[in-house]
Formats: C-alpha cells, sequence, structure tokens
C-alpha cells in the first residue's frame, strides 16, 4: 500500500524540518519513501522554482504565478509522485496544491473554482492521504526567518500572509479527515510525535509499519 504525505505552512511554519523529520523516520524503518518539494523536484520545477522565488521577479501575475505552479507540479506528479506511489513507497512532498490554493486564490484574490480547477488538471486528481498543517501565528512565523535575502513570498506584507493562514484553516475544516493541524509552537520532538503518531495508523492500516 503506499502513502502519499503532503506538509503545508506559512513561512516559518516549520513544515519542511518536519518532512524531512519523518523522511528519516521511516528511512530507519526500511520503509521505501521518497521526498520531494514543491516547487521543484524534477528538472522543470527546479528552473521554475528559480523564477518564481527570485526577489527580482516581482511583476509575475498572479495568473502566471497559478500556471508556473502548476506546470512544476504536473511534471513533478507524472515524473516522480506517481511513479513511486505505484512502487508502492510512502511519497512525502513538502507543499502540493493545497499550498496554491491559499496562495494564489485567498492570499492574492485568484477566483477560488478556477485555482482548483487548474490544480486537479495538473494532478490529475491526485490527493493526498494525509496532509499535515504545521499553524502559527503570522508574525511568530515571519521572525523566524532570519535569513539574509527573502524570497518574493516572504516579502509580502502581513496582511497577505494572514489570507494565506485563513485559508489553510478553512481548507482544514472543510476536510478534517484529511488534515491534521498541529501548533507550530510546540517543540520540534512534541511535534514529531503528533505527526508520527497519525503516520503510524496509516502505515499499520497498510500493513507497512514493520512488527
Amino acid at each position: 500500500m503506499a502513502l502519499f504525505i503532503t506538509f503545508e505552512g506559512g513561512e516559518g511554519s516549520g513544515k519542511t524540518a518536519q518532512a524531512r523529520a519523518l523522511y528519516r523516520r521511516l528511512s530507519r524503518l526500511a520503509i521505501p519513501v521518497l521526498l520531494v518539494h514543491e516547487p521543484g523536484g524534477t528538472s522543470l520545477g527546479r528552473r521554475l522554482r528559480y523564477l518564481l522565488k527570485r526577489p527580482q521577479n516581482a511583476d509575475i501575475s498572479p495568473l502566471s504565478e497559478l500556471l508556473m505552479f502548476n506546470a512544476s507540479r504536473a511534471q513533478l506528479v507524472d515524473e516522480v509522485i506517481r511513479p513511486g506511489l505505484e512502487e508502492g513507497k510512502v511519497v512525502i512532498c513538502d507543499r502540493y496544491a493545497d499550498s496554491t490554493t491559499v496562495y494564489q486564490s485567498y492570499g492574492r484574490g485568484l477566483d477560488l473554482e478556477t485555482v482548483d480547477t487548474i490544480n486537479r488538471t495538473a494532478t490529475r486528481g491526485l490527493k493526498p492521504d494525509l496532509t499535515v498543517l504545521l499553524d502559527i501565528a503570522v508574525e511568530l512565523g515571519l521572525a523566524r526567518k532570519v535569513k539574509k535575502e527573502h524570497d518574493r513570498f516572504e516579502r509580502e506584507d502581513v496582511a497577505f500572509h494572514r489570507k494565506v493562514r485563513e485559508g489553510y484553516l478553512r481548507l482544514a475544516a472543510g476536510e478534517p479527515e484529511r488534515w491534521l493541524v498541529v501548533d507550530g509552537m510546540l517543540s520540534k520532538i512534541e511535534i514529531g510525535n503528533i505527526i508520527w503518531q497519525r503516520v503510524s495508523q496509516l502505515l499499520s492500516r497498510g500493513g507497512m509499519l514493520p512488527q
């Protein structure tokens, strides 16, 4: 049984660290696992990531953003994610279609139905079995971003990031069976344990967890 797990969250939420931690834990248990991120994960995705993240490309329109993210996503799904799942692996993805929904629709203001339609087209309907949301107050998350140069999204104002957070919480409330919302202010160990409790349940049901 394959398993598709995605990690979501606003800037500074800690989702990338937790995605990597889960990958390491599964690897230690000799469970076949892949870790990918969006945008990226393929040659095309890496080129699009460079364009989308560069602060110098501030003039990219919201619709262009939507299409570029989904071009990267379509390539990643076809080239990496679907093949991994077909091989019975656990595939962990740091950001997926939900990111586009909240950033480009709730954040940028694009029509939600349009965003959903393009997301479904790019993924060909592939949805995660579990989506982990690391939720944190916007100001606290942004304060964690101490690197020298911030990307295009990190440079957005607080109002934009509040819309993104609101979008995430609405999505999670609408599909509670798929989403696991975790307080991003807990310690890394506490967060990891909460995530593992849910993941281990899914693995046990699928007979993937070593006895």
